[in-house]
């Protein structure tokens, strides 16, 4: 059974529902039934390849929030992070466009690392304050996972990476989706934004039930 993800690694609550689901995931025993398909998404497609203003300063101006209503909000966002296990540095992320994450994402996928080189983003962004436009700092990012150096570098200029994303942005409009983490079970159920572990697996037990009736799948 397949279950899609539409995510920006850019997106604080994309790797922290990553993370729940993959603890929802542990207590599922038919997990290894399961593919999951990552989705591009980019909350800001309009964002500059790289900015010089620190990640407060860029939500102040581009949220119309106050500087300390934006570090309760990050601080908030650190605390639920940590919760799951994951260790986020707003002060050090690099704020950048998406873009060249995404073609990067895009070609891990037709190698079947899709999920490898998303935490692998992740971790680099919100922990190691990496700047993900970078084509130096992806391709050693890539390699870290196992891809090609030479493969990964001519990807970042391939236009048919650059499609794929698109391709995805373009069905998450039919879908209805306007913001991520967007989480589709089966092409049936859906979650949206970073629920807890019960929530993933009480729709991931309910869906995958209602997969196993159907004509053809795995029992």
């Amino acid at each position: 059974m397949k279950i899609e993800i539409w995510s920006d690694v850019m997106c604080p609550f994309c790797y922290i529902g990553k993370r729940n689901l993959e603890k929802a995931m542990e207590q599922f025993t038919d997990k290894n039934q399961i593919e999951i398909i990552w989705k591009s998404f980019q909350l800001d497609p309009s964002a500059p390849e790289v900015s010089s203003e620190s990640m407060k300063d860029y939500l102040v101006k581009t949220k119309g929030m106050s500087h300390y209503q934006v570090d309760e909000m990050l601080e908030s966002v650190t605390q639920t992070a940590s919760a799951a296990g994951l260790d986020y540095h707003f002060e050090k992320a690099v704020m950048a466009n998406s873009q060249n994450a995404h073609r990067l994402i895009q070609f891990a996928k037709t190698k079947n690392l899709g999920n490898e080189i998303e935490e692998r983003l992740f971790y680099a962004y919100f922990t190691e304050g990496k700047n993900i436009a970078d084509t130096e700092t992806l391709t050693e990012l890539g390699k870290d996972i196992g891809l090609d150096e030479t493969e990964v570098q001519t990807a970042l200029t391939n236009e048919e990476y650059h499609q794929l994303m698109q391709e995805d942005i373009r069905e998450a409009r039919i879908l209805g989706v306007t913001g991520v983490p967007f989480f589709v079970f089966d092409r049936k159920y859906a979650i949206s934004g970073a629920q807890p572990v019960q929530t993933f697996l009480s729709t991931l037990t309910k869906s995958f039930s209602e997969w196993q009736e159907k004509p053809g799948s795995t029992r």
